[in-house]
């Protein structure tokens, strides 16, 4: 039986048109500033949705620029995958609201919830149907709108994040010379560190959506001085260095985690891919966010080695290694 892999044939991203800078969160009176945000955090700017734009209409948007850029259309897709922590209702899931959206009528469709670590996630399980036979075709979407659980009058969390989705399609090929696909991936959780960064709410505890509480230090900490076991053990598995690598892509959460973990891995830094001066941190969104970006911009070629990685509350952390 010939080796199927799970390969990129599309990619995609889509950000609300409303931009808020720093110099705007501090006229409106978060006590805070430029100054202070992008030296703890390099973010300069974030995206918030609109009332209208719910966390499905991002997903689709994102998912139908990566249909486009693959030339598929919607009949083409049969699994629909939506990694998020914001979605529109506590049930249906979001993913079987881009499918309806898409117009895709086959096939299944269903969320994944490992907040920040959500695109890792759901590239591995998408990765696991795909190469057994399960599906052909998957768009597998990050998407979020994350603005609605801040608590805004809590500078050390409100100036953080922002809103957005991305989505690459993966399709099941038979692996050649080329060795394109995604080549092993990672996963991992500690629910021991939940009180480190969680939302104070939920339907099954109080009733109520709730706000994101976080410890920056607790988090920080562990981001940069654990997480990098993933990375190392794909390394491993797929017989590969960090001199190897053409692109890190990382979850956009911090500059200084970023540059930190680059360092501890050996990864040089002109071979990470930033996005978060621009985006903030969109949690699930930011990983296929910034593949859109480097896409976008002609940095990630066909045969280029991605990696990419996450950690988010619970703990959760993954890495993928993949040959675009």
């Amino acid at each position: 039986m010939a080796l199927l892999r799970s390969v990129v044939v599309g990619c995609g991203a889509y950000l609300p048109e409303n931009v808020v800078t720093n110099a705007a969160l501090a006229e409106r009176g978060i006590e805070t500033s430029d100054e202070w945000i992008v030296q703890r955090t390099g973010i300069r700017q974030r995206h918030i949705a609109g009332p209208d734009e719910t966390t499905s209409v991002l997903g689709t948007r994102a998912a139908q620029a990566a249909l486009d850029e693959a030339g598929l259309s919607p009949a083409d897709i049969d699994l629909v995958l939506c990694a998020t922590s914001t979605p529109d209702h506590t049930f249906p899931s979001t993913a079987t609201q881009i499918q309806a959206a898409l117009g895709i009528e086959g096939g299944f469709a269903f969320d994944l919830q490992a907040v920040c670590a959500g695109f890792v996630y759901a590239v591995a399980t998408a990765d696991r149907f795909l190469s057994t036979g399960g599906a052909k075709r998957a768009l597998v979407i990050g998407a979020e709108t994350f603005s609605r659980l801040l608590d805004w009058e809590d500078r050390t969390t409100c100036v953080l994040f922002g809103d957005g989705a991305g989505a690459i399609v993966l399709e099941a090929r038979e692996n050649d010379a080329s060795d394109r696909g995604v080549l092993t991936s990672c996963l991992r959780s500690d629910g021991r560190h939940r009180a480190k960064l969680y939302v104070d709410g939920g339907p099954g505890s109080t009733g109520t959506t709730g706000k994101l509480r976080m410890e920056g230090r607790e988090v920080f900490r562990f981001a940069v001085g654990s997480v990098t076991d993933v990375i190392e053990e794909a390394f491993r598995a797929s017989g590969t260095t960090a001199d190897d690598l053409t692109w890190f892509v990382p979850h956009q959460a911090n500059r200084r985690i970023i540059e930190a973990s680059a360092d501890k891995l050996g990864i040089a830094r002109e071979k990470v891919v930033l996005t978060v001066d621009r985006h903030g941190n969109t949690s699930a969104a930011s990983i296929p966010l910034a593949l859109a970006a480097a896409r976008r911009d002609g940095r990630i070629q066909q045969g280029d080695l991605v990696m990419i990685e996450a950690i988010g509350g619970g703990f959760t952390w993954g890495a993928a290694l993949i040959r675009w």
